[in-house]
C-alpha cells in the first residue's frame, strides 16, 4: 500500500491511481569479507526476510536461497555548541544468500582513472630516485657536513 495520495476512482472517470510499494531495497558494499555468494543490501524497515526473497525473485528473477536481516543502529553524536545529541535513523541490512554456483562482484567502475594514478606514482617515484641520487653525487665529496647543508 503506498502513502502516495492520488484522486479518488470514480466508476466511468478514467483510472488514476498507480499502486507503488514502499518498499526499497539498495546494493551496499560490504564492511567485512563476505563470500563470493553473498550479497548485501540496505532495505526498508517494514520489509521482512520473505519481501526481500520475493522482491528479488519476482522483479529482478534473481535466484535467492537464504535471506538474513539484521538492524544496523545509526551512529550518535554530540553537537558540539549545544550540547544536544542527535542520532542518524537506523537501517535495515539484508545478506541475501545466490545459489552456490552464482558469484558476485562489484564491478570497476574507474578503470581508467586507477591506471593513471598508477602511472603518475611510477613517474613520480622515478623521479624522486633520480633527485635522491643526484642529491648523492652532489655531496658524495663533503663527508661530515650534514645532509641539509647543501650547495
Amino acid at each position: 500500500m503506498s502513502t502516495r495520495w492520488y484522486p479518488i476512482y470514480q466508476r466511468g472517470n478514467p483510472q488514476l491511481r498507480v499502486f507503488l510499494p514502499n518498499f526499497w531495497l539498495k546494493l551496499v558494499r560490504p564492511e567485512h569479507e563476505q563470500p563470493p555468494n553473498v550479497v548485501q543490501f540496505a532495505c526498508s524497515m517494514e520489509m521482512t526476510k520473505y519481501d526481500v526473497k520475493n522482491y528479488l525473485e519476482k522483479i529482478y528473477n534473481v535466484p535467492v536461497v537464504e535471506v538474513r536481516t539484521r538492524i544496523a543502529m545509526g551512529k550518535t553524536k554530540r553537537d558540539l555548541v549545544h550540547g544536544y545529541i542527535t542520532k542518524n535513523e537506523d537501517t535495515k541490512m539484508a545478506y541475501v544468500t545466490l545459489p552456490k554456483d552464482m558469484k558476485f562482484e562489484f564491478p570497476n567502475m574507474f578503470q581508467d582513472e586507477a591506471k593513471k594514478k598508477e602511472e603518475d606514482d611510477k613517474k613520480s617515484l622515478e623521479e624522486t630516485k633520480k633527485n635522491y641520487k643526484k642529491f648523492l653525487d652532489k655531496n658524495k665529496h663533503r663527508p661530515g657536513t650534514p645532509g641539509w647543508f647543501t650547495i
